[in-house]
């Protein structure tokens, strides 16, 4: 007997794409704020990339993507603009509104955006 659980040697770890969900989502986002931007982010060991649409209020939400592609697609269906956050940073009214948030004793992912499964 061991200390860790055994795992399956082939089991390899699998990282969740995009699901409709999560594009339809990203519409309804855009479509029911004012002044979106979106910010792509890269692939990590443990997601794909994903994209942060950020309202002019500074309200936020995230969701997987099917790479910098779609992400494209996406910005342009919408006609919202791009921009790579690993290069330029997120906006500083995203960094105000969560901190409004927090200050209110408000704490987790903003309202109806829900975890990344």
């Amino acid at each position: 007997m061991g200390w860790l659980p055994r795992r399956s040697k082939d089991r390899a770890g699998t990282l969740r794409t995009a699901t409709s969900a999560d594009a339809d989502h990203l519409s309804q986002f855009v479509m029911s704020r004012v002044g979106v931007e979106a910010y792509i982010e890269p692939r990590t060991a443990v997601t794909e990339a994903t994209v942060v649409l950020v309202a002019s209020s500074g309200e936020w939400t995230r969701r997987r993507i099917d790479g910098a592609g779609a992400a494209r697609s996406f910005s342009k269906k919408h006609a919202i603009p791009l921009y790579d956050a690993a290069v330029v940073g997120y906006p500083k009214r995203m960094r105000e509104w969560t901190a409004r948030r927090k200050e209110n004793g408000e704490n987790g992912p903003p309202a109806g955006t829900g975890p990344l499964r």
